[in-house]
C-alpha cells in the first residue's frame, strides 16, 4: 500500500473534497454550514481521496471551533486518523449522521470506521445528541401560560442563574468542564456562546413564577445556519414541575414571531426529561450527532 499524503486545500483545488462518496449523506445537513477551503484537508492515496475533514467556524472566527465533516473510505482507519492527527487545529469532533443510522448496517459500519479513525487519532466519545427542526406544519406547542417572561440587560443575573442550573445537569458538555475547570467556568463558556450568536442580546429571557420568583432562562437564538432553542435552563428548586416543556414552547413562539420558518434543538441522548419535552413539544429527531474529543 503507498503511503498517505495529507493535503491542506485552497480556493484551487477545494474540489477535491466533493469527490469523495458521501454515504452518511453529510452534505444534505450542511445545505446552511459555510465552510472555508483553506480549513479543509484531505488524505490522498495513489491520488484518490480516502478520508476527508472540514474544519469550522463562525464568521467572524480567526481559528475553528470544531470538525463537523469527517468521512473516511472503508478500510482506510489510519489514513482518517493521521489526518485528524495532522490538522493544526486539536478541536472538538461532530460527527453528524442520519437519525435512522442505527437501523441500517450500511451505516452503522460507515459510522463505526469513522469511530475507529477518531480513537486512533486520540480522541474520546463525549456524547451522543439528538439534533431537531421543527417546522410549521408540526403546528405551534401550546404555552401553558404559567410563568411570565422577560428580558434581562445585566449579564450578571444570566451567569448566576446558569451557575445553579449547572449545579445539577445532565448535559455532558457542562459536566466535563465543571469536572476540569469548575462551575464558574461553565456558566461563563454557555454566556460566551450566547454572546457568539450573532442574534441580539436583547432576545435572552427570564422566566419568573406569577409571584416573581426566577424559575428559569430559555435563550433564543440565531447560530450561523439559522434560528435555533440557544439554551433551556430550569432552575433546580423548580425542576419537577414541567417548566422546561413550558420554556421550549416559549421560545418556539418567540422565534416563529421574529420570522422563523423552522427552529432548530439539541439535547443529549441521556438527557430522558429534555428529550420528552422536545417530543411534546413537536420537535422531530432529524439527525443524530456524535461528539469526540481530542486527549492526547
Amino acid at each position: 500500500m503507498t503511503d498517505t499524503v495529507i493535503r491542506a486545500l485552497d480556493e484551487s483545488d477545494a474540489h477535491l473534497f466533493d469527490v469523495h462518496p458521501d454515504p452518511l449523506h453529510a452534505r444534505a445537513g450542511h445545505e446552511r454550514t459555510t465552510h472555508r477551503p483553506q480549513w479543509k484537508r484531505v488524505a490522498l492515496r495513489d491520488g484518490s481521496v480516502v478520508a476527508r475533514g472540514a474544519w469550522w467556524g463562525g464568521p467572524d472566527d480567526v481559528e475553528p471551533i470544531n470538525i463537523n465533516w469527517f468521512d473516511v473510505a472503508e478500510g482506510e482507519v489510519e489514513a482518517g486518523a493521521e489526518l485528524l492527527r495532522s490538522g493544526p487545529w486539536r478541536v472538538e469532533l461532530e460527527l453528524n449522521l442520519p437519525g435512522d443510522w442505527r437501523e441500517h448496517p450500511a451505516l452503522v459500519a460507515a459510522a463505526e470506521t469513522r469511530f475507529a479513525a477518531a480513537r486512533a487519532a486520540g480522541y474520546e466519545l463525549l456524547v451522543e445528541r439528538f439534533l431537531y427542526r421543527w417546522t410549521p406544519e408540526r403546528g405551534l406547542p401550546e404555552r401553558p401560560g404559567r410563568l411570565v417572561y422577560g428580558p434581562e440587560p445585566d449579564d450578571a443575573v444570566f451567569f448566576d442563574a446558569l451557575r445553579r442550573i449547572h449545579s445539577v445537569t445532565l448535559d455532558a458538555h457542562a459536566l466535563k468542564t465543571i469536572e476540569e475547570q469548575g462551575l464558574d467556568q461553565a456558566a461563563r463558556e454557555e454566556l460566551d456562546f450566547f454572546h457568539w450568536c450573532p442574534s441580539p442580546r436583547e432576545w435572552w429571557q427570564l422566566a419568573r413564577t406569577p409571584e416573581g420568583e426566577l424559575a428559569g432562562i430559555h435563550i433564543p437564538a440565531h447560530n450561523p445556519s439559522g434560528p435555533t432553542i440557544g439554551f433551556i435552563g430550569v432552575l433546580p428548586e423548580h425542576r419537577g414541575r414541567g417548566y422546561a416543556y413550558d420554556l421550549v414552547a416559549e421560545c418556539t413562539h418567540f422565534l416563529v414571531e421574529q420570522g422563523a420558518d423552522f427552529v432548530t434543538a439539541a439535547t443529549d441522548r441521556g438527557n430522558f426529561p429534555m428529550a420528552a419535552n422536545f417530543a411534546k413539544a413537536g420537535f422531530p429527531v432529524v439527525r443524530e450527532r456524535v461528539n469526540f474529543h481530542p486527549v492526547a
